[in-house]
């Protein structure tokens, strides 16, 4: 946990996490293409603060801090700043509450902690149209570039691992290196910008830099021995500057190139074949609560929470009857003040996580939990790290005794339908009926 960083302070020194945090074996990365016009600076929608494109993060947290308003899904967004100009004109026009649901913080508590936050998003249609728009047109320049990319006569490179060169098409490269040095970028037809996307490569050759561990070595001989022995040419999917190289991250939203790359649209097509002999099941990695442990199934991340912390997460469910959404609320506000190093119990504040840990094992507050109106809020809705799968493993008490009620206890004596004639003139069904026509 060395790895994650204090989030800035808010006025009147309270703590924020203005994001998921994300836990170190597993840090997340944008997943937004870049852009050739990185370089522009973006407004923010409700004040004069200017901010370039590359400090988007930094954009998003002052609309926070500063305006207390939360845009979802920016990754999602195909122009950042043209969706930025065009609610400035709107939010000029009429009030933010016109167009942003309103989520207030703390709203069982005292009315002075009470804040309103603002969400922009796609639920509102005006936000969607703008989203597909963007996105729309986004898609025709790509492809406008592809084909002129298709068209090009006068394409001339030489090979990134000989001295061949090729002219007239792109293609005739691209295929050169798949099959006589088992280097593949994809399919040509999935390849856009592809002389940037060369020159970012040769770019790493000529800096000694493996292309898919990206470590750097002494000299070309050692880089290509690396390279073939290892295995590494190829490029590295986990980065994410290669996203605006590949058509398939303008089409589908949300879905990087190497996804789709893994699909096999034959399995499509072969409805029968329902063979699943060669799934293998990712382990889950889940993290203790209270330390860097991590097991790969939830019974024994259960178990070590019990063992080395005297921690029931499952007695504390039972207790305190918790509901799926309950439990997920007070795993995240266990995460979150433990991460700011403040006793989840008690509320007392300390230095370090260390410290912290120490006062709740000396003080007994490891198993006391404050009250239901102290944690169970909306905002504990969210992960406090995105990637924290021990949320994926919690259980609904409501779906496990689905089907039982107050009266499981009563005996049910089945009746014997081996006489279902029978059983039709008797019911008492029937004399119901009799007895209402009689009234009528």
């Amino acid at each position: 946990m060395a790895a994650l960083t204090k989030s800035p302070e808010l006025a009147g020194g309270q703590d924020s996490i203005l994001e998921p945090l994300c836990f170190p074996e597993q840090l997340s990365a944008s997943g937004t293409p870049a852009s050739s016009d990185d370089g522009c600076m973006v407004s923010c929608i409700l004040c004069s603060h200017l901010a370039p494109l590359t400090d988007k993060d930094g954009l998003l947290k002052h609309l926070v801090l500063d305006h207390k308003l939360v845009i979802a899904d920016i990754k999602l967004i195909a122009d950042f700043p043209k969706y930025m100009l065009y609610w400035k004109k709107r939010f000029a026009e009429q009030p933010i509450t016109d167009f942003c649901s309103v989520i207030k913080t703390n709203s069982e508590g005292p009315a002075e902690l009470q804040e309103n936050y603002f969400l922009l998003c796609d639920v509102l249609p005006e936000d969607r149209i703008l989203r597909e728009q963007l996105q729309q047109k986004r898609l025709e320049e790509v492809l406008d570039q592809q084909q002129k990319e298709r068209d090009d006569t006068d394409f001339k490179r030489t090979c990134l691992f000989c001295n061949e060169e090729f002219n007239k098409n792109r293609s005739l490269l691209l295929n050169h290196m798949a099959k006589d040095h088992s280097f593949s970028i994809g399919l040509p037809d999935n390849i856009v910008y592809c002389t940037e996307f060369l020159n970012t490569l040769e770019r790493k050759l000529d800096n000694m830099q493996c292309l898919y561990c990206e470590k750097t070595f002494r000299d070309k001989t050692t880089l290509k021995d690396h390279m073939r022995k290892k295995q590494h040419r190829r490029i590295n999917a986990n980065n994410h500057d290669y996203d605006r190289f590949y058509v398939i991250n303008y089409l589908e939203l949300g879905k990087t190139w190497e996804e789709v790359q893994s699909e096999d649209d034959r399995e499509l097509l072969d409805e029968d074949d329902d063979d699943w002999s060669d799934w293998q099941a990712h382990p889950v990695c889940a993290v203790c609560l209270f330390c860097e442990q991590q097991e790969e199934t939830m019974e024994k991340i259960y178990t070590h929470m019990q063992k080395a912390h005297g921690f029931d997460l499952h007695k504390l469910k039972t207790d305190l009857n918790l509901k799926f959404y309950q439990q997920v609320k007070l795993v995240n506000y266990i995460r979150r003040e433990l991460h700011q190093c403040r006793c989840y119990s008690c509320q007392e504040k300390f230095k370090a996580r260390a410290d912290v840990m120490q006062h709740i094992l000396e003080s007994g507050h490891l198993m006391q939990i404050p009250e239901v109106s102290q944690w169970d809020q909306p905002q504990y809705y969210f992960p406090t790290y995105e990637n924290d799968a021990l949320l994926t493993a919690l259980s609904d008490s409501e779906s496990e005794s689905e089907g039982t009620d107050c009266s499981s206890n009563v005996p049910v004596f089945p009746e014997d339908i081996a006489n279902l004639k029978a059983i039709k003139q008797n019911s008492v069904l029937n004399k119901l009926l009799k007895d209402r026509g009689d009234s009528s």
